[in-house]
């Protein structure tokens, strides 16, 4: 199981909005954030959940810039909260990677969204569930 994850960031503050934003529909909101003087360095990130902070972002150590996208996928409860995530997360300056529909290619209710976010990472939220059981 993977407690946690966290992804490089160039600007933090613009990573910040954004996800507060994109995560939102999703019920994740920012849980904690830590600060250089925290931190005792040039770290400044946070951390969204919703509950324990399960998705970190950061400004990198010692000026570190992101070199190579991630994907990262959220599970989404219903159809509509995909789609949420998807207009929320452009409305927020992603740029669109996938708009929201069924993958049959990955299984028959695999309904799904991805995004690009600031820093050139593929964002998706998801849901399994079939189109009844997700309402």
């Amino acid at each position: 199981m993977i407690d946690h994850i966290g992804l490089t960031v160039a600007d933090y503050a613009r990573s910040r909005a954004f996800y507060e934003r994109a995560l939102a529909p999703l019920g994740y909101r920012l849980v904690m954030e830590l600060t250089p003087e925290q931190t005792g360095g040039s770290y400044h990130g946070g951390g969204f959940g919703d509950g324990k902070p399960d998705f970190w972002i950061g400004a990198g150590r010692d000026g570190q810039t992101p070199t190579t996208s991630m994907h990262v996928a959220f599970a989404a409860n219903s159809r509509a909260a995909v789609d949420a995530f998807h207009a929320a997360a452009l409305a927020a300056g992603a740029r669109d990677n996938g708009a929201p529909g069924l993958r049959p290619d990955y299984h028959a209710n695999y309904y799904g969204a991805f995004v690009i976010d600031p820093d050139g990472h593929n964002i998706e939220a998801v849901c399994h569930l079939p189109e009844d059981a997700s309402r």
